[in-house]
């Protein structure tokens, strides 16, 4: 394969298989693997790719795939990358290219770029050093042949060039030493020094700076000075894809972010949308706005315009970082004009006159591009304390036993609960608004150290967090920011401090003695869309709460009615005085789904859940034991299954014992009306977490979904709960039982965090009916169920029961689904109306939790993205600044 570049794109490419490694059958065009440079101007790696295509006679096609599986993939980075998509999309129409876009969602999943890149006679994509793109284009480089090359598009001085100043300036200490022109020879961490402190990597590379920052991008001149033909585009590849391309000009975002399997409880950011249009548009403002005063403005939080606010814009490559530093240099007045539009540098980079220029400058090209050849060095263990120095690793380490004056949950720090007014609030501004300015993240990320049980967990907790909400994250610079937290491009103080040791401190309380802390909190605060709707659910189940919960962290007014005495639907829990709690609903829940995992392990952190480790078997009549039921770990809620839905609803507006019977449309808004008749008010959206049978009639005649719900089949099930003499010995904590009237018997003061009962004193169970008993004596007396089904506990055990000191029943009407929706959630946007439970999408206390979250996260798509888009770069920009 021809392979001849211009210097100014071969610098920048690195093979990770090249032709000459492999004996890789010639293919049929060249691909472009498109995922952090999303534009179609000034992009090394697509001029790559056309120079390979045109070189050796081949067309070029341009795959762009959003996958489900990125770490921490939410609506709110999934919307954000697919309005770059449109935009780019949108480009490479009008310039010609053959760009194909495909979307990882229910009904269209595959392993695509695999099968293209086989059929490919070269793949070439974009340097991104972080995971899991590293892990990707080495998992594809094991899996095909195809030569694969990776080309930085971020960077104005890429590795290769600080590699060899690097190599000049060893060479020049060492002068016995000649590597000539081969950086292979080149210990690569012999570079590392100069990637880890900025005066280091400033001193380096200022010469190199100096030479690109005002030069023109203008490929078609580099390649006519290396001779190589660039006179037309290379022909645009139209054979078989395997799959049908997503068009986006006029697709619903929101409705194919809801088809994802992604976490739906982090909104999207309506005025930070993405897209090269919306990037540029903010640039355009910051400059004319901010730029100028930026190095007196930029350390105030709460200053808007304080920051350029781009991070998320360069993360992806929307934008150009080579445009944002040449107009930058230009606004220093640093240049003058030579002939038509060709600047000539008359002064260096750190001989800027103007201040704020210099210092934008030095953050934008020094700090942004040494922690992105950093990550480069160090991509294996960015999220480990082993990318941190030595002295600052072995320091934390020292100190991680040293006394904390509060520590937090996954949960707590999330929400932004720890009764930090700075540091809440900052936490906020994640959560709802996807951003977070730079000087106060390091006070911000500095905080976990001491909120947080070892350093590791806080490293852990930071890069989470900030991977998760903050648009930016995942991004080099962004590792950069966070490391620095830990000592990373900086150097020890003493004398050491309590749990920092040596790393620098940064007090939270100090800086809010420097920052209006009211101004940036009300700034943090502020709605996340123009226009918000007041909501009703009606339902405190796992789902109604999950679904409120989400919503009232964004920000919306939420008010959740139950006809119940407490929350938690069938995840309930029956308390009397003098009688034992019994968990007469859900016995335990287990984890599928990773999006509800990490708030599992949230739970059994703050003491709200454990794993419950008892005995449990399948057991026949008589006290046979036929098998062991180690399936996967069950949890249950401390001190009771309806804790968690406590949890969940502790800062909720929740109005109990309020039946809901009827819906009424007035004007704009929905009545809520009790049994009574009496309006309990008026709102804009109502979502119903109720069972089918109890959701269909209040949302019939208002919407086409009552339908659907009411074809949902739900399943009966009788409960006794009963305290008794004789059983404290039997062999096991719960059992399923597959014959006669039962079909789950359980311990309940067996499970963690229930009062025990002594050898010899009475113990306490739960007995669930068979669904099929349960429904042909659904209309039975509750006394003769009670006796039927302890008659039936006696012959299952095979043993009469001993003094029955407490013995009930309830009926569960609909206490399970015999086939849930395959949706997750319903969600009519016109009628403003919306129904969640554990019959949408899955059954169990997981399926109500995630549904609960997609209903979530449809109403915020509604008034995220689905918006008018914005026709000018002014009504964009107006979004951008705000």
């Amino acid at each position: 394969m021809d392979q001849q570049l211009p210097t100014s794109l071969s610098e920048r490419c690195q093979w990770c298989l090249a032709p000459e490694q492999t004996n890789h059958a010639p293919g049929e065009f060249v691909l472009y693997w498109m995922h952090n440079a999303l534009r179609a101007h000034e992009n090394p790696a697509l001029d790559v790719a056309e120079a390979l295509a045109r070189q050796n006679g081949l067309p070029l096609l341009i795959y762009h795939g959003l996958s489900e599986k990125y770490p921490y993939a939410s609506d709110r980075h999934h919307a954000f990358i697919l309005q770059g998509a449109r935009d780019v999309q949108r480009e490479m129409a009008a310039a010609g290219y053959a760009y194909v876009f495909h979307l990882e969602r229910a009904g269209h999943r595959g392993a695509h770029l695999r099968d293209l890149a086989r059929l490919a006679a070269v793949v070439v994509t974009e340097a991104m050093p972080v995971a899991p793109l590293v892990q990707w284009t080495e998992r594809l480089r094991c899996i095909t042949k195809t030569p694969i090359v990776s080309v930085d598009t971020t960077c104005l001085v890429p590795l290769s060039v600080v590699a060899d100043l690097a190599k000049k300036r060893h060479s020049k200490k060492n002068a016995a030493v000649d590597l000539g022109d081969d950086l292979s020879e080149f210990d690569l961490e012999q570079i590392e020094p100069w990637v880890c402190r900025a005066f280091r990597y400033r001193d380096l590379t200022a010469a190199s700076y100096d030479e690109r920052v005002a030069r023109p991008y203008d490929l078609s001149q580099a390649m006519q000075d290396d001779h190589v033909d660039a006179s037309e585009l290379p022909e645009p590849y139209v054979g078989p894809l395997g799959f049908e391309p997503l068009d986006l000009q006029d697709a619903c975002l929101a409705r194919l972010i809801g088809q994802c399997k992604i976490d739906h409880t982090i909104a999207p950011v309506p005025d930070s949308p993405g897209g090269s249009r919306a990037g540029y548009a903010r640039w355009e403002a910051f400059q004319e706005n901010g730029l100028h005063a930026y190095d007196q403005r930029r350390n105030d939080s709460a200053d808007p315009l304080g920051g350029s606010r781009l991070s998320a814009y360069l993360h992806y490559g929307m934008i150009s970082p080579f445009r944002i530093a040449r107009e930058a240099f230009a606004a220093s007045g640093n240049t003058e004009a030579d002939g038509e539009n060709e600047p000539a540098i008359e002064a260096a980079i750190q001989r800027i006159e103007n201040p704020a220029v210099k210092k934008f400058l030095d953050e934008f090209l020094i700090w942004r591009e040494m922690s992105f050849h950093f990550c480069e060095l160090h991509t294996e263990t960015l999220d480990t304390l082993d990318a941190c120095p030595d002295w600052a690793s072995e320091s934390l380490r020292k100190h991680a036993d040293d006394e904390r004056e509060q520590t937090h949950d996954w949960e707590t720090l999330a929400r932004g609960k720890t009764q930090q007014t700075l540091w809440d609030a900052a936490q906020r501004s994640l959560l709802r608004h996807g951003e977070l300015h730079n000087n106060l993240r390091m006070t911000w990320g500095k905080a976990f150290l001491p909120m947080t049980k070892c350093p590791e967990q806080a490293l852990c907790s930071v890069v989470d967090l900030n991977h998760r909400y903050a648009l930016d994250g995942r991004s080099p610079a962004s590792y950069g920011g966070i490391l620095w937290c830990f000592g990373q491009f900086d150097r020890p103080f003493a004398p050491e401090s309590p749990v920092f040791g040596v790393v620098r401190t940064r007090s939270v309380a100090e800086h809010e003695n420097r920052l209006d802390v009211k101004r940036f909190s009300d700034r943090c605060d502020r709605p996340i869309a123009a226009t918000l709707p007041r909501v009703a659910v009606i339902g405190a189940g796992i789902g109604g709460l999950m679904a409120a919960r989400t919503l009232a962290d964004h920000g919306l007014d939420v008010r959740v009615f139950d006809k119940s005495r407490g929350v938690g639907g069938r995840m309930a829990t029956r308390r009397g005085d003098g009688i034992p709690s019994f968990d007469h609903g859900a016995q335990y829940f287990t984890v599928r789904d990773d999006r509800f995992a990490r708030y599992v392990r949230s739970w059994i952190a703050s003491g709200k859940a454990a794993s419950w480790m008892g005995r449990i078997v399948e057991l026949r009549p008589g006290g046979e034991i036929v098998a062991e039921k180690r399936s996967q770990p069950r949890f249950v809620g401390l001190p009771a299954m309806n804790s968690i839905a406590k949890h969940l609803a502790s800062d909720l507006d929740v109005t109990l014992g309020c039946r809901v019977a009827q819906l009424v449309r007035e004007a704009d808004a929905w009545d809520i009306l009790d049994e009574s008749g009496e309006s309990r008010g008026q709102f804009d959206l109502v979502v119903t977490n109720c069972p089918p049978q109890q959701s269909a009639p209040l949302l019939q005649g208002h919407t086409e979904l009552a339908d659907v719900i009411a074809g949902v089949e739900m399943v009966p099930c009788w409960t006794l709960m009963i305290h008794c003499d004789g059983l404290d010995d039997l062999p096991f904590a719960g059992a399923f039982v597959n014959e006669g009237p039962l079909r789950w018997i359980a311990r309940n003061d067996a499970k963690p965090g229930r009062a025990k009962s002594t050898p010899g004193h009475a113990s306490s169970w739960v007995l669930h009916a068979s669904e099929v008993w349960s429904a042909e004596n659904l209309e039975a007396d509750a006394e003769w169920v009670r006796d039927q089904m302890i008659h039936a506990f006696e012959l299952m055990l095979g043993r009469k029961l001993g003094q029955v000191h407490h013995a009930v029943t309830h009926r569960w009407r609909y206490a399970n689904t015999r086939e849930a929706l395959p949706q997750n959630c319903l969600w009519d946007p016109s009628a403003m109306l919306g129904a969640c439970g554990d019959w949408c999408g899955g059954p169990r206390v997981e399926g109500a939790f995630l549904s609960g979250a997609a209903i979530a996260g449809a109403i915020l798509r509604r008034f995220t993205v689905d918006r008018p888009a914005a026709d000018s770069h002014g009504t964009i920009a107006q979004q951008c600044m705000q």
